[in-house]
């Protein structure tokens, strides 16, 4: 390491040293609170009615009807009720967000929104300008996806929600694909979006079979759901080079990862591409719930869960 990067690294106030940390989901005591506000008054709690879907550029989707083209969302560690005015203290972070795409299938419509500015108080201002340096000197390097600096903190923002890590199976006829994904999520009762890099060969393979499964992970899984991200880039292999258990999907009979407490079949409907992503539109086939839900394997950005360590919010996190 030279010795710039060792002293922007000690001053950039990161109290983790990994960039992720991951815990079950049931662990993470007083989590963020996400609402949809307008002129500083609170529309909605919407902490679960979101899903990250894009980090280059940012984008998020929702099943809201009637939504602007330009919206704000706040993300506060307080409870906060509809109409209530919010102040200083209690915006962590905010996203301003607009409207790119919409989507329709039936009754169900979908809207997705970019990143136009992102805001935060997880680190001091001194330390939120090493972090920039450290991003604009050190993270411009081949096979990595440059963040600019607002990006950056605007994906900071997005992860500082609790975001599942799952587990797609793609394949068939004794040739599978195991690989994992955070930029997802079950969109109404009937629908769920994925987002996959273009030109990975995990978003191609997706794309022909139309079908896949996918399973929430026992956060004890953590060290194994991650050492899957190379698949990302490889081709279909045989079952026994993926951690598979001997249980099989209700319909499409793919095999389930080792591990997994709840899954679904999804079916492709729609998709469309935006910055770096392929974003997929599915229907939902089948559902598995999770048993138990709050083991599930989730993770948040270092730069929330340094601020967390400084309230004294515990994280319980699992270290790789």
């Amino acid at each position: 390491m030279s010795f710039t990067k060792k002293i922007l690294t000690k001053l950039n106030g990161l109290h983790y040293s990994q960039e992720y940390l991951c815990f079950a989901a049931g662990s993470l005591s007083q989590p963020l609170h996400v609402y949809l506000v307008n002129d500083k008054r609170v529309i909605k709690d919407i902490t679960n009615q979101h899903l990250f879907v894009g980090y280059c550029p940012l984008v998020f989707a929702f099943a809201l009807p009637g939504l602007p083209s330009s919206i704000q969302i706040l993300f506060s560690q307080h409870v906060l009720q509809p109409n209530d005015i919010f102040t200083a203290k209690d915006a962590l972070a905010s996203l301003d967000l607009q409207l790119v795409k919409q989507q329709v299938d039936k009754d169900s419509h979908f809207s997705y929104y970019e990143g136009a500015k992102g805001s935060h108080q997880f680190l001091p201002a001194f330390r939120q300008l090493i972090g920039s340096l450290y991003n604009q000197w050190f993270n411009k390097k081949p096979g990595n996806v440059f963040l600019h600096n607002n990006l950056y903190k605007q994906v900071q923002i997005a992860y500082a929600v609790p975001r599942n890590i799952s587990l797609i199976t793609v394949g068939g006829n004794d040739l599978f694909n195991l690989f994992p994904t955070d930029l997802h999520g079950q969109a109404d009762e009937s629908h769920y979006i994925i987002s996959l890099r273009i030109g990975g060969k995990a978003c191609q393979q997706v794309e022909k079979a139309g079908r896949l499964l996918v399973s929430e992970m026992n956060a004890d899984a953590y060290k194994t759901v991650y050492s899957l991200g190379k698949n990302h880039m490889q081709l279909l292999k045989t079952a026994d080079h993926f951690p598979f258990s001997s249980s099989f999907s209700k319909n499409l009979r793919l095999p389930l990862p080792l591990q997994a407490i709840a899954y679904r079949e999804l079916t492709l409907l729609d998709s469309f591409t935006r910055g770096i992503h392929k974003i997929m539109l599915f229907k939902m086939d089948f559902y598995q719930p999770a048993a138990p839900a709050d083991a599930a394997l989730q993770h948040i950005h270092n730069s929330y869960a340094t601020w967390r360590h400084k309230n004294n919010l515990a994280g319980n996190y699992l270290l790789r």
